[in-house]
């Protein structure tokens, strides 16, 4: 039987979260009495995500390449289900983000959309640097954390744009809802039934980090910074 949806999932060296990851999707298909494939893009992992991933009955491809946006396609161009969703290995679903998904994405006023997303602690140092980033995403309008949309969706923007080092989410966002003005459709969020993201890079750099460095924020906005990329994300030993 052909999946009703498919979680398409990036994943460098993740084996401390990529197994919560999975299996907070699995609970939330098995509530929706839906099935749902989910595939797993492993780039340049050393660890045991693959194994891991595999265990619990994810599908795994390999991309290498120093682009999330590059590893991001891989993961949904290797599913098979008509709907799709993005789910990054840190975060996981809610019990009842699989059907809060299908219930949007199966209704013809949406393109697609976002997700509110909770972080999985909060400090004042969090709600501060949260808040440095803030105007760059209230600017935009658009929610990201998890997006869902169809297949014909996503390649009607042509995915995520592999140019970008950074930022790809808003990017996609932006596209996602400008391809759904066009047709006559709104870009959604779902609000209720969300997912929550770790908080590991403010346990890596600090809470207060992004607040400190403004300059760096805005570096990561921009999209094509390689050293602000590589410091932030993409050389970060895991």
């Amino acid at each position: 039987m052909k999946p009703a949806l498919s979680v398409a999932i990036p994943a460098h060296n993740e084996e401390k979260y990529i197994g919560r990851c999975i299996q907070s999707v699995a609970l939330s298909a098995g509530l929706a009495d839906q099935q749902v494939e989910v595939v797993v893009a492993l780039n340049r992992c050393t660890d045991r995500t693959r194994e891991i991933a595999q265990s619990l009955g994810a599908r795994c491809v390999v991309n290498d390449t120093k682009c999330i946006a590059a590893v991001r396609n891989a993961a949904v161009r290797a599913t098979s289900a008509p709907a799709i969703a993005t789910l990054d290995a840190d975060s996981w679903m809610s019990p009842k983000t699989v059907s809060a998904i299908l219930k949007h994405v199966t209704d013809s006023r949406y393109v697609g959309g976002g997700t509110v997303t909770w972080p999985e602690r909060v400090s004042t140092g969090i709600l501060f640097s949260l808040m440095a980033v803030a105007p760059y995403v209230i600017k935009r309008g658009v929610s990201a954390g998890m997006f869902w949309c169809s297949r014909q969706s996503f390649e009607a923007v042509g995915g995520f744009d592999e140019s970008l080092v950074s930022a790809e989410d808003v990017d996609f966002a932006l596209r996602l809802r400008a391809y759904g003005r066009a047709c006559g459709k709104r870009y959604g969020t779902i609000w209720r039934h969300g997912i929550t993201t770790s908080c590991r890079k403010f346990d890596q750099f600090g809470d207060w980090y992004l607040f400190r460095n403004p300059r760096l924020v805005k570096e990561i906005f921009e999209g094509t910074n390689r050293r602000a990329a590589d410091h932030f994300y993409y050389d970060i030993r895991r």
